[in-house]
């Protein structure tokens, strides 16, 4: 067996009620996974705002494709940082509006960088990075 560590905690009863209301919406058998994922979630973000650390996202960005260059400009960009980009999915939401999803990887600091680059490119009208953990150093 794991060496699971076992330890109690006082919470208000309406506040526990409604976090068994929402990990049961969320399809958790047990209080105690539900524990483990808030936990390793505070643990990645902490990593996160630290910057240290290798790390994966994703950029979800949303243009009007008829906006001038714009679509060469995002292409230049990827190149350019070709080796933090692992790959991206470009989506036609309409006739004018793209969605373009870039997996990228790296350093944490370098990730941001990356994001805003593409996220503050002239003419991209939402964007947003989403960021997670390689896993190697989670339990």
């Amino acid at each position: 067996m794991s060496d699971l560590a076992r330890f109690g905690i006082s919470i208000e009863q309406p506040l526990l009620d409604r976090f068994d209301d929402l990990i049961a919406r969320k399809g958790y058998v047990n209080r105690s996974e539900a524990i483990r994922d808030l936990i390793r979630n505070a643990l990645v973000e902490d990593a996160w705002q630290q910057g240290d650390g290798p790390t994966v996202g994703t950029v979800t960005l949303v243009y009007d494709h008829h906006t001038r260059d714009l679509s060469d400009k995002l292409t230049e960009h990827q190149h350019s940082h070709h080796d933090a980009i692992v790959s991206a999915l470009h989506v036609h939401l309409d006739a004018h509006h793209c969605l373009e999803v870039v997996v990228v990887r790296g350093e944490a600091r370098d990730v941001r960088r990356l994001a805003d680059e593409l996220i503050g490119t002239k003419g991209v009208k939402h964007g947003k990075l989403v960021t997670t953990t390689t896993g190697k150093e989670l339990k």
